[in-house]
């Protein structure tokens, strides 16, 4: 049995690792922005708090064997300070806090986005540099922490990075609910030419491949100070994928177009408006979007397989009939 520190353990990521750690027989501590009653229920110690609070999250961290650092400001749009504060200073004192109390393996939930610039990625490893001009303060944020993580690697404390691509899943609050929103409301277009592959992750393989990551830093170590692409057994058309999902669902098809220039310079013009209306609601369009819309993104996750030993525990078509029960009860 360990113990176990999960921050953001409220999220959809963050407690799904809980549940799975829970399952193992493992004690867990939790810490995020809000309470969380059905964790406490099952036996999780829960602190609500700033993460970025170092006495926080040293006195947080206190006899832990192991942390998954999962908590983050997601999104695209707010301000910097808002990303600067959780993502950076909140990776940072997470660090010190497992240097301080000695804890020999911390694992973090890193993004693709990371590297994703202005250009289709198909098949890169994590040899591909890190995006030079981001286009949202989310990624240059995660730029900052996930480089924070990986040099903090040492014999004292091992740390890694997991890349987990577009997560999906029953319980999913963000990606799914947002676009069957869209399109009931008939507000989705497909940006370019609509041929565009992505990668996308199961949440079961995400929490697997952390697992994986995790016993890998307890035992021979050779994860340290890496970072990993994960994802499903293959890329999507990512239009394709979500058509088939309205299909099942008896959601109209997406078939209206717009081209990515248009599309690209609309998301240019919102955000200077929303900027210098100091909205804090996201632009129906920004930069960073439009090229996700557009774009390939997909990876190679070669290292994932060879040094996790990670293999896609949940297959696409095993996933799509989980998620369609779940969203027609």
């Amino acid at each position: 049995m360990k113990r176990v520190v999960v921050t953001g353990g409220g999220g959809f990521i963050g407690s799904a690792i809980v549940r799975r750690l829970l399952a193992g027989g493992d004690r867990v501590t939790v810490i995020g922005r809000s309470k969380y009653p059905e964790l406490e229920a099952q036996g999780v110690r829960c602190l609500q708090g700033d993460i970025s609070d170092q006495n926080l999250m040293d006195h947080a961290l206190h006899g832990a064997d192991l942390v998954f650092h999962v908590a983050a400001k997601a999104g695209i749009w707010g301000p910097w300070k808002e990303y600067e504060k959780t993502n950076i200073k909140g990776t940072a004192a997470c660090i010190h806090g497992c240097r301080k109390n000695g804890i020999p393996a911390l694992v973090y939930t890193s993004t693709p986005s990371v590297v994703f610039g202005n250009r289709s990625l198909e098949g890169v490893d994590e040899k591909t540099p890190y995006a030079r001009k981001p286009l949202c303060h989310y990624v240059t944020s995660k730029i900052v922490a996930e480089r924070l993580m990986l040099e903090a690697d040492s014999r004292r404390l091992r740390t890694t990075a997991i890349r987990p691509h577009l997560v999906w899943g029953p319980g999913d609050p963000h990606l799914i609910p947002r676009l069957l929103e869209r399109g009931r409301a008939g507000k989705l277009k497909i940006v370019g030419r609509g041929r565009n592959r992505v990668d996308i992750s199961y949440i079961d393989n995400v929490v697997q491949a952390h697992l994986l990551a995790a016993d890998n830093l307890l035992g021979k170590g050779d994860a340290g100070g890496r970072a990993f692409f994960i994802g499903q057994e293959e890329p999507v058309y990512l239009w394709d994928w979500i058509n088939g999902l309205f299909a099942d669902l008896g959601i109209g098809q997406v078939q209206k177009r717009v081209p990515f220039q248009v599309a690209f310079a609309l998301g240019s013009v919102l955000e200077l408006v929303y900027t210098g209306l100091r909205r804090t609601v996201e632009p129906p369009m920004t930069r960073f979007v439009a090229q996700q819309l557009a774009k390939s993104h997909w990876f190679d996750h070669g290292a994932a397989r060879e040094i996790l030993g990670y293999q896609p525990e949940i297959s696409i078509e095993v996933g799509m009939k989980r998620l369609l029960q779940h969203c027609r009860n």
